[in-house]
């Protein structure tokens, strides 16, 4: 959390996951679809293929002084330092994993990446919600599954989300929005 110099509180959300998991498919869906919020300029860093190099930006605000700078990292393995610098001063996270059954081992090193990158704070300061995302395919993984694979117990919010129709995107994206503000500015 940062104040900028018009006093407006500044909150950072990163969706976070595995390569071509639906990151920045779910920022899109939400910077075109959603209404009611302010959004700035969409800015993404990518390769001639649409792939994220760096990292997609944009700033949105339902209004008033509270600003959400929302981020999405790049999910290919050689991008594991671009990840590591896009989180530092993260608010909360939306960890975006992927229901294709070939995905396990991917969904698996993320998850434990982030893990290692925030240590004890994720979860207890830094709060996460979790996206199932690619819950349209017709082989996907079982919700029960991919808890167990991820090692998820009750205690984090989880949605069921297809990125590309945008369903439970924004479902997810209030829950961590709502998360970090309490978390911030009401201690």
């Amino acid at each position: 959390m940062r104040k900028d110099d018009k006093g407006r509180i500044h909150l950072k959300l990163v969706f976070y996951g595995p390569s071509l998991g639906g990151k920045t498919t779910a920022l899109r869906w939400l910077y075109g679809k959603v209404e009611g919020l302010q959004k700035g300029e969409f800015t993404a860093i990518e390769d001639e293929t649409n792939r994220t190099l760096f990292f997609d930006y944009v700033p949105m605000s339902a209004g008033g002084r509270v600003l959400f700078d929302v981020f999405t990292v790049a999910g290919q393995k050689r991008h594991r330092h671009q990840r590591k610098v896009v989180l530092q001063g993260t608010d909360g996270i939306l960890f975006v994993a992927d229901s294709s059954p070939d995905q396990r081992e991917e969904n698996v090193e993320s998850f434990e990446e982030l893990k290692l990158f925030l240590g004890d704070v994720l979860g207890r300061d830094i709060p996460i919600v979790v996206m199932l995302n690619k819950r349209d395919l017709p082989n996907r993984m079982s919700r029960d599954e991919m808890l167990d694979l991820l090692g998820l117990g009750g205690n984090v919010p989880i949605y069921e989300t297809i990125a590309v129709q945008g369903v439970g995107v924004k479902r997810a994206f209030q829950a961590i929005a709502r998360e970090v503000i309490l978390k911030r500015m009401y201690k």
